[in-house]
């Protein structure tokens, strides 16, 4: 799978200039993770070790949403249209 650019990400959604662990930077990453892996299991169908990390980070990220959601709407509904999400 190939690397993902953390720095990059990080940089597009962080809050601040030193904020690395916000929901919306943790959302973003998880999302970028989530579409590599799926990119691997397009082509490696029989891989359950992958599948079953791809349904964890999904799961993590919908939580991290879900508290998005409660704590700053606004933010939320920029985020979702950021990474164009189906909410």
């Amino acid at each position: 799978m190939s690397q993902i650019d953390r720095a990059a990400i990080r940089k597009q959604f962080q809050r601040h200039d030193r904020d690395t662990g916000s929901s919306e930077v943790q959302i973003a990453v998880l999302t970028k993770e989530i579409e590599a892996i799926t990119a691997h299991l397009k082509v490696n169908k029989k891989d359950q070790s992958s599948r079953y990390g791809l349904i964890r980070k999904v799961n993590t990220r919908r939580s991290l949403l879900d508290y998005l959601k409660r704590e700053n709407e606004e933010s939320y509904r920029k985020l979702i249209k950021e990474l164009g999400l189906r909410r």
